[in-house]
């Protein structure tokens, strides 16, 4: 039998991993990685902002 550790119900948003340099192909791709990175980065910001806005002493 494994402890388990107990979770909060409200985490902190986690912000997303920037891509690698390695990881765009220079093709002018339709959906960049970078493209993909900014849209994560901005639903990550909003995120934020609500979880901050729900705890304003954590920071």
């Amino acid at each position: 039998m494994t402890a388990q550790v107990p979770v909060p119900d409200d985490p902190r948003p986690q912000a997303p991993e920037p891509p690698l340099p390695s990881d765009c192909c220079d093709s002018g791709c339709a959906v960049c990685v970078h493209d993909s990175y900014a849209d994560d980065l901005q639903y990550y910001r909003e995120q934020l902002a609500a979880w901050r806005a729900r705890h304003p002493d954590a920071d």
